[in-house]
């Protein structure tokens, strides 16, 4: 019999299962102290977070945790695989569209802002140094792992809940989702809609291993002006990216993978179906009109 436990954190909904009921309260244990220690490494929003010092230092070497280390590589991965589309360095654009707290607080309507100076491929300009445990990132960048800190939480979680309790474990954060060990028989029975706090599911799932991670313009939305602003940038134009899609749900074998391919499904547009299917990856797409394109052998 399945066990869950469902919480908020890091500005979103979590949720624990676990296959073997009594595991269930280590397992939320396990699970707070993955995403604490998440948000102190990776956090944008907290003045103490080891993200925010680096961002700080821009311009000189920094030494960082091991956590934010491990965070910083995993951006890096993304934009190398989405030709920087999934870019760690848009802070500043995220701050000039007006996404400049935890979105909880950020005020809902505002005044125009002014975008953000275009910047291609700085990413390719962050040096990391995983032997001395040290960052560099350029003056007058501010690095924002949201693309990817959520999922790798919830891939780091779902592993620490396994091997220590010894129960196969599902860990959801917002959209990102990960499963470790045996699943059960008919499967890890997952909800898709395009807001992880939706009381009705678009559609259900069964997944055995790896991740499920969905991305959309959908759930974190407001004004600046007359304009309407999502926090999914386009780096190409340092502002929110225009898409057809309003949401997009991958199947991979890690949550990281199916995050950064939801994320570069939105910012491609029309591109994302040929790219998704180049990469031999499952999805779900959902146009802004509302009609659901299914990519690969979705939801098989």
């Amino acid at each position: 019999m399945i066990a869950t436990s469902s919480w908020r954190a890091l500005g979103t909904g979590i949720t624990v299962a676990v296959a073997d009921p009594s595991a269930l309260a280590q397992a939320v244990a396990i699970v707070e102290h993955e995403l604490a220690c998440i948000d102190l490494a990776c956090s944008r929003f907290r003045a103490d977070s080891d993200l925010v010092h680096m961002n700080r230092n821009a311009g000189a070497w920094v030494k960082i945790s091991p956590l934010l280390a491990e965070a910083l590589a995993v951006a890096l991965r993304a934009a190398e695989l989405t030709d920087g589309l999934v870019d760690p360095t848009i802070g500043r654009a995220l701050i000039a569209a007006g996404y400049d707290d935890d979105f909880d607080r950020i005020p809902k309507s505002g005044p125009a802002t002014q975008a953000a100076e275009r910047q291609s491929s700085r990413y390719q300009q962050l040096r990391l140094d995983s032997e001395s445990q040290r960052a560099w990132i350029p003056s007058g960048v501010a690095v924002d792992l949201g693309s990817t800190a959520k999922a790798l939480a919830a891939d780091r979680a779902a592993a620490a809940v396994y091997t220590v309790t010894g129960s196969a474990a599902l860990v959801g954060c917002g959209g990102d989702l990960s499963v470790s060990g045996p699943a059960p028989e008919d499967g890890w029975l997952v909800s898709v809609a395009e807001r992880h706090a939706a009381d009705t599911a678009d559609e259900t799932i069964a997944i055995t291993a790896g991740g499920v991670a969905t991305s959309g313009t959908v759930g974190r939305r407001w004004m600046r002006g007359e304009r309407e602003m999502h926090h999914i940038i386009d780096p190409r134009t340092g502002e929110p990216a225009i898409t057809p899609w309003r949401v997009a749900t991958v199947a991979a074998a890690t949550c990281v993978d199916a995050n950064i391919a939801s994320t570069a499904a939105i910012v491609k547009g029309e591109e994302a179906r040929p790219w998704l299917e180049a990469q031999a990856l499952s999805a779900r797409l959902v146009r802004n009109d509302g009609t659901v394109v299914r990519v690969g052998d979705w939801p098989a």
